[in-house]
């Protein structure tokens, strides 16, 4: 349509809030290095205040994605593909260990199956 409407807007924006959560998780695997070389990241900036703050911008995410979704005229599955891909973010909140390198490299790449999740609803959404 050569424009872009608010449920887009929101999207980008939730997404953008996602990206901030599963990226301070993949840093947390080198932020001793960050240190070392001067790199600021969220791992660094965030530290033993990793938790609370994913959970805020998972949170963050999850609401701007669904009120994006149902902006854009998401119904029932949607909704369900919401839920689930939110259960899979809080998974993640309470499952985070930012010592353990090897379990965070785990968490950061089961946003893959999160996207998957989330993109399946949407698609399934439209069809219907």
């Amino acid at each position: 349509f050569g424009r872009l409407d608010a449920p887009a807007l929101v999207l980008y924006a939730g997404s953008i809030a996602w990206v901030i959560g599963y990226d301070t998780i993949y840093a947390h695997q080198d932020r001793e290095d960050d240190l070392l070389i001067g790199i600021k990241s969220t791992a660094l900036l965030f530290g033993e205040n990793t938790r609370p703050m994913l959970a805020s911008f998972y949170g963050g995410a999850v609401v701007l994605i669904g009120v994006a979704g149902f902006m854009a005229g998401g119904y029932l599955v949607f909704a369900i593909g919401l839920i689930i891909f939110a259960a899979h973010l809080a998974w993640q909140v309470m499952r985070l260990d930012i010592d353990d390198s090897a379990h965070c490299l785990k968490l950061f790449k089961s946003n893959r199956d999160a996207g998957l999740i989330l993109f399946g609803a949407m698609l399934i959404d439209a069809v219907l």
